[in-house]
């Protein structure tokens, strides 16, 4: 079994658009640095306007190796300076029986 991760990012005012590509870029990064496996991912938006990025990391210690690694601090950086990261908790969806949320084709 996997370890799955829920990334939730809220666009700062005038970004949506720059936090759109920069979403489209991390899990091709992630799987081409071998750290998320092929799993299907998902991408989805609250009605906040977060968007939702749900994916299967490769192994236990995937998510240090991506902590550690530099073209992932640096799209960190840039994530950033056009978002806001959440808690599944700061979305109105967290306290429905069975969230829902829009799907994304970025």
């Amino acid at each position: 079994m996997g370890i799955v991760s829920i990334l939730l990012y809220k666009p700062k005012e005038g970004k949506e658009e720059e936090l759109k590509k920069l979403i489209k870029s991390h899990v091709p990064l992630l799987r081409g640095l071998g750290l998320i496996t092929f799993s299907q991912t998902y991408i989805a938006r609250s009605v906040n306007g977060t968007y939702v990025e749900i994916f299967e990391w490769a192994s236990p210690d995937s998510v240090e190796k991506a902590a550690k690694h530099p073209d992932i601090q640096a799209l960190r950086e840039k994530f950033m300076n056009v978002c806001d990261y959440q808690t599944l908790s700061s979305l109105e969806e967290s306290n429905e029986e069975f969230p829902r949320f829009n799907s994304v084709n970025l």
